[in-house]
């Protein structure tokens, strides 16, 4: 197997993916030709679909049993925010019943169908020995060197589920809203497992198709822990953040509701911008109930404050005293377009006094230099974006149907 190392990244060109092996985050480059025959998926895994979020095999055996699936995503779709937290190992996929005029399960690639049948299995209790592996992979075309349209990225083998998300909570059907018509679509939780130094070999995957019976002999040791134990036998592959400074896709990101929700809010307060202050409290007070007591400063005493409050931490013992700590808060309600800067962060920071923090509370993002001065210098700032307020919304039951009364009564 030939490795290259380029823009400091492992990958494997275009002539060498038959050859290969399945190593973590490592690149697997797609063709020259502006056609489908430069998908690298159907070089790199035998008998691989060319398209499609979900890519299946079924068995050669006539079980009608699938042999593996594949998870593609391109994580940059803000109405579906597939998200990988590589400190847990948990990846968050959403089905593919994106459109409206069909049932949540008659989709062209059966990808929902899928979904309830491993999820069934998964949390049945009984053997899992028909469970396929995923194999995650995202579209990668960062890198001066390497960059390309077709190119794709391994994230990992991963199981259904996760040992800390109860059985209710891994695969849920939501409803969403595109144009007048409602819809139906699943939110479905795995775990990227463990697999340590052994690469996902070729000569596993081969099997799982032509050999299912014997897969077992090249499977990787936490695939075995998994189908004989169970959510009990995940392994989640976890690698601790040593700095991390979000995109702005990250901040930004949100569902179809949340993105018409923020808009809402920023064409409410377009003329009267000081009044998102009140906003941004309530959104903070709804976030985390333990934020108290805030009180909005006057505009014309702002100098960089616009509200101020407490952090409550309790017990709730009837005799013994919370512990409150100051905090100060400020509100940016901004276009998607438009970042929080050096300038309104360093404005903040100057207002934290000793065992206070500051609250940053933006319907945009921070900028990269912003955000990146606030963590590496260590200013208990605690930072709300966009994403932040759409699920905060969400977890409130606010939407389009009601944000307008919400925002009204703010007033």
């Amino acid at each position: 197997m030939k490795l290259n190392r380029i823009d400091g990244y492992h990958s494997v060109p275009f002539e060498e993916l038959e050859y290969t092996d399945l190593i973590i985050d490592c690149i697997y480059q797609g063709g020259e030709s502006k056609n489908i025959s430069s998908e690298p998926f159907h070089k790199l895994i035998p008998k691989c679909e060319n398209s499609g979020g979900f890519r299946k095999k079924l068995r050669e055996d006539g079980s009608g049993k699938y042999a593996y699936i594949i998870l593609y995503t391109t994580m940059e779709e803000l109405e579906w925010p597939d998200y990988l937290d590589k400190e847990t190992g948990i990846f968050r996929y959403y089905g593919d019943n994106r459109k409206p005029g069909r049932t949540l399960t008659d989709t062209k690639k059966k990808g929902n169908l899928i979904l309830e049948n491993v999820f069934s299995l998964l949390n049945s209790g009984e053997s899992l020995e028909d469970m396929p592996p995923f194999l995650i992979f995202r579209k990668f075309d960062k890198g001066s060197n390497i960059g390309h349209a077709r190119n794709v990225q391994f994230l990992g083998l991963a199981a259904p589920g996760n040992p800390k998300i109860s059985p209710d909570k891994d695969l849920v059907s939501f409803w969403r809203t595109m144009g007048d018509n409602r819809f139906q679509n699943y939110e479905s939780y795995f775990t990227i497992l463990d697999t340590g130094d052994e690469p996902i070999s070729r000569k596993w995957i081969e099997s799982l198709i032509y050999d299912h019976k014997n897969n077992f002999r090249y499977a990787p040791k936490a695939w075995k822990k998994f189908i004989q134990q169970g959510k009990n036998g995940i392994k989640p592959l976890k690698a601790p953040r040593i700095i991390k400074i979000p995109t702005k896709y990250e901040q930004l990101q949100a569902s179809d509701e949340g993105l018409k929700c923020l808009d809402e809010i920023r064409n409410y307060y377009k003329e009267n911008p000081t009044g998102f202050e009140s906003c941004a409290v309530d959104i903070i007070e709804k976030m985390d109930p333990n934020f108290l007591d805030f009180s909005i400063t006057r505009p014309w005493r702002d100098g960089g404050r616009d509200a101020f409050g407490y952090y409550q931490i309790s017990q709730n013992s009837k005799w013994n005293y919370p512990l409150k700590i100051d905090c100060s808060l400020e509100a940016k309600c901004y276009s998607k377009d438009n970042s929080v800067g050096v300038k309104q962060m360093s404005r903040l920071i100057s207002r934290i006094r000793y065992r206070q923090f500051g609250i940053m509370v933006t319907t945009s993002y921070v900028d990269s230099q912003a955000y990146k001065e606030v963590v590496e210098d260590g200013h208990p700032i605690l930072i709300v974006t966009a994403s932040d307020i759409a699920v905060t919304l969400k977890r409130s039951l606010i939407d389009m149907h009601n944000i307008d009364e919400w925002l009204a009564s703010l007033d």
